[in-house]
């Protein structure tokens, strides 16, 4: 295929949208949901969207940074929030109102569970869910986004002009003591100072201080190809052949035991592997796959057919996860959570979602055909040194690449 002038990565976004789909399968409950959850591992389909969302906001809002300053980098930054914002609002009213109108009407428990806090305290849960406080189940993925969205003008800053070895070190400990109840403690502590009403188990189940080190990782890795001298990511033979024994060794666990990997009896054990906080083991597994992908994605790629349906689904990510929620809340409401349906209607169930789900990123990408960051040629992004001299008049602007690199690093 002829190179175009597009600086889209199709790969990635093919790989996102391959994220959707498991995303879904998951969600929607199925024959398919259990063995398709967690297909490659202990690893979910969220940590790799989390991940390549993290890469590509970095790449594309450091490019941004390198060409028109920092302040358009935060700029694009608080945009890209409050629209993620907006989405998590109209989901948040569509439960509230349609979905939960359903539930009442067909007495559907699966519904009933999903809102109890809502049923118990309506104006609280309304409000709540509005500050990104209350995140019910399936809705609480978005307003982590918009907090990461929110902190990422000043990590990418901070990354850019001082080097990204301060900012991976505090995110990897922040991570760390989300393993020992860090986002407890942040909860109780807030609430000390100002009364809450959303209890602690209504917060959302992802930690957000766990799962800030992906997005802190995927950051790093995306504004570093902005770079052009920067290294290609590279791994010793010793490391690649470790990863293919942890990632071949997750894979046959999980789907020997199951997605539990202790069972019910060895609680404290799972931990390591827990989701929700990002547990040390699930990282391991997770690093292994990363590997695995680095290493041998571009020559996989290069010889699999383009699968154009999934590039789309990922071009237009959040219209389509927004539109999975919908599908999904639609279908636990009139059909509950029920995963042991004929065949015929889970298939005519799952060609319909995908359809729809099609549809939803075929009129977006359509009614958003605007050229932007991500799709129109660039000129060579400004390269970043390690310690860049001290900024003389706009300390929001990025130092020049002839006033950057030291006389060292001009000659390599």
């Amino acid at each position: 295929m002829p190179d175009t002038p597009s600086k889209r990565r199709w790969e990635i976004d093919a790989v996102r949208g391959l994220m959707l789909v498991l995303m879904t399968v998951t969600h929607l409950p199925t024959r398919l949901t259990l063995p398709l959850g967690q297909p490659f591992g202990y690893v979910s389909a969220a940590e790799g969207f989390v991940l390549l969302s993290a890469y590509m906001a970095g790449m594309v809002y450091g490019r941004t940074a390198a060409r028109r300053g920092v302040p358009a980098m935060r700029h694009a930054f608080l945009r890209r929030a409050a629209k993620i914002w907006a989405c998590q609002a109209a989901t948040l009213l569509f439960l509230f109102t349609i979905i939960t109108f359903i539930g009442v009407e067909v007495n559907e428990i699966a519904i009933k569970g999903l809102l109890t806090f809502y049923f118990a305290q309506p104006l609280d849960a309304l409000i709540g869910g509005l500050l990104l406080v209350y995140e019910p189940p399936l809705l609480d993925i978005l307003p982590i986004y918009v907090l990461f969205m929110l902190a990422s003008p000043w990590v990418m800053s901070v990354g850019l002009r001082r080097g990204w070895a301060p900012v991976l070190a505090v995110s990897t400990l922040l991570w760390l003591l989300a393993q020992f109840g860090l986002s407890q403690w942040v909860y109780d502590a807030a609430n000390a100072v100002v009364k809450n009403p959303i209890p602690f188990q209504e917060t959302g189940t992802f930690s957000m201080w766990g799962w800030q080190f992906l997005w802190v990782l995927g950051l790093w890795m995306g504004a570093s190809r902005n770079d052009p001298a920067a290294p290609a990511f590279t791994f010793p033979r010793w490391a690649v052949w470790a990863a293919v024994v942890l990632a071949l060794a997750g894979f046959a666990w999980r789907h020997a035991i199951g997605q539990v990997p202790f069972g019910d009896g060895l609680p404290a054990w799972n931990l390591a592997f827990d989701k929700w906080q990002l547990g040390p083991l699930r990282v391991l597994n997770l690093f292994a796959l990363l590997v695995l992908a680095i290493r041998f994605g571009p020559a996989l790629m290069a010889r699999l057919p383009r699968m154009r349906w999934l590039e789309t689904l990922g071009r237009a990510s959040l219209p389509v996860f927004c539109a999975h929620l919908v599908v999904v809340l639609l279908v636990l409401g009139w059909f509950g959570a029920d995963y042991q349906r004929p065949w015929p209607v889970d298939i005519a169930l799952l060609a319909a979602c995908f359809g729809a789900l099609y549809a939803v990123a075929r009129v977006t990408l359509w009614l958003d055909r605007q050229p932007d960051d991500d799709t129109v040629p660039s000129p060579p992004p400004v390269p970043y040194a390690e310690k860049p001299p001290p900024l003389t008049h706009d300390e929001d602007e990025l130092p020049r690449a002839h006033e950057s690199l030291t006389p060292t690093a001009r000659t390599l």
